[in-house]
């Protein structure tokens, strides 16, 4: 193997040594929220014709883990990298910053993908949500993925203690997450957060995401392709930058 695909082995290797807490650990978290809402919410809620809000629920869920997972993965890779020290020896490597970037994403698509393969196989067994569009399916989860990763990579990089990744997560990815249409459709709400939920870019990964499964969406899925797809290139762009200049890395 090359240094990129060494260093794609070891970050994948790294979190599937820990599967148990890595992987099975958010696959129960999701299948938890699917039992609690669903249980609650399937008989008096019904955001489109035909479809339990059971099965809308199951690719929110997903792509709700496909994120969360592959922002966690290259984000604690490397703040515990940096602050036990061992970042050094990747530092004397002649890697170079694409080579870090393919690695440190490549792996963090892994784990999502992983995972998020793991919540639908699991939450299949209470509804199954239908595949209309499996392309559609693919595309979102792939950006959502690499472009969580990318973005886990410049909070690992900006971070210097396990503190700042905290905050970074439960303030910043956490509430993106949570209020982009993952338990809902935006129509439901007021207008307000309506033109809010609009700005959030989450949403129109989960919005073009479920439009694999039902065929419907609050938004057209091009329109998501295109702003999800403008995101990825802003995020990757300011990642690959700050690792070419040595941000928070070299000195």
């Amino acid at each position: 193997m090359n240094g990129w695909q060494t260093l794609l082995y070891k970050e994948v290797l790294r979190f599937w040594k820990v599967s148990f807490q890595t992987v099975a650990a958010p696959v129960l978290t999701a299948v938890l929220y699917l039992m609690v809402f669903g249980h609650v919410l399937d008989e008096r809620v019904q955001v489109h014709e035909g479809v339990s809000y059971t099965a809308f629920l199951i690719p929110g869920l997903v792509m709700m883990s496909v994120l969360q997972n592959a922002f966690a993965n290259s984000s604690s890779s490397l703040i515990q990298s940096k602050i036990m020290g061992n970042l050094v020896f990747l530092l004397l490597t002649p890697l170079s910053h694409r080579a870090w970037f393919v690695a440190y994403v490549g792996s963090s698509m892994v784990r999502g993908l992983v995972v998020g393969l793991g919540v639908l196989v699991v939450t299949s067994l209470f509804a199954v949500p239908g595949f209309v569009a499996p392309g559609w399916i693919l595309v979102f989860a792939a950006l959502g993925a690499s472009m969580l990763g990318a973005l886990g990579l410049i909070a690992g990089l900006w971070a210097e203690k396990f503190d700042q990744m905290a905050a970074f997560q439960n303030f910043v990815i956490m509430p993106m997450t949570f209020l982009s249409g993952v338990f809902y459709s935006i129509h439901s709400l007021p207008p307000f957060w309506q033109q809010v939920s609009h700005l959030n870019p989450f949403f129109y990964m989960i919005d073009g995401f479920r439009y694999g499964f039902f065929g419907v969406s609050d938004v057209s899925p091009w329109l998501s392709l295109a702003l999800v797809g403008s995101a990825w290139l802003v995020v990757c762009g300011i990642a690959l930058h700050l690792l070419r200049t040595g941000y928070k890395i070299r000195s």
